[in-house]
């Protein structure tokens, strides 16, 4: 797992990939390597970002406000396609992905300053897919990408990173069929690699060390999946 340092604060329209390939200048990239970038990196260049000073809040989210700014729950509202679980000020909301997470992924911005918030990329897939496509232009490599972001767990404490979006590799591994070490037949057992690899290169890019993006080397999986394969289908999803 490979830290890409050097990456300046992101604006509106700035070419990522090409920030991502000169903060890899000394590693370059290798064929099957997985780039995985934070999600907030991803939406601040596609112009995810709100500003609470253009937001009115509706009566539902002054309800669910609590003690907090109205308007931010306004914000995870336009997000939300359903609202899970509500202890005001927390939300816990399936977004028009089919995310189920806290805030609908909504996130405060302190770089951006005090009164704009971050929202989800529309598309992660497709943005994952634009990611790889560029980067393969500048550099001639076959490369898998994965865009995470922070999600809790139903039955865990605390958050791991997840794949949101994935490009160029499989987001789940079936071993349905194949056999374990005792001779065994699996079934039913499936591997989310994508979230995997999202979690181990949160390791090296850190929570506050402003490093948006990191290089996972020798992992030679083959595959297209994409981020939506990981999501739980609603009749099979015990915690609603």
């Amino acid at each position: 797992m490979i830290p890409l340092h050097g990456i300046p604060e992101l604006e509106e329209g700035d070419d990522l990939p090409a920030l991502i390939v000169g903060a890899a200048h000394e590693t370059g990239f290798d064929d099957e390597d997985v780039l995985v970038v934070a999600q907030k990196a991803v939406s601040k260049v596609e112009g995810r970002v709100v500003h609470l000073s253009r937001v009115q809040p509706s009566q539902r989210a002054l309800e669910l406000a609590g003690e907090t700014d109205p308007r931010r729950i306004e914000v995870v509202l336009r997000e939300t396609r359903e609202v899970v679980r509500a202890r005001p000020p927390l939300v816990i909301a399936e977004t028009a992905h089919g995310f189920v997470c806290a805030s609908a992924g909504v996130d405060a911005s302190n770089e951006k300053g005090t009164d704009t918030l971050v929202l989800l990329p529309r598309e992660p897939d497709a943005s994952a897919a634009r990611l790889r496509e560029r980067i393969g232009e500048l550099t001639g490599r076959e490369v898998g990408v994965i865009v995470s972001d922070s999600f809790g767990r139903a039955w865990r404490r605390g958050t791991s990173d997840v794949a949101l979006g994935v490009s160029g590799i499989p987001a789940i591994l079936d071993l349905d069929g194949q056999l374990d070490s005792m001779g065994y037949e699996l079934h039913a057992t499936q591997i989310a690699v994508a979230d995997e690899i999202a979690g181990a290169a949160q390791l090296v890019m850190g929570k506050t060390d402003g490093i948006p993006a990191a290089l996972v080397r020798g992992l030679n999986l083959h595959g297209d999946g994409l981020g939506r394969d990981l999501l739980m289908p609603h009749e099979r999803d015990l915690f609603r």
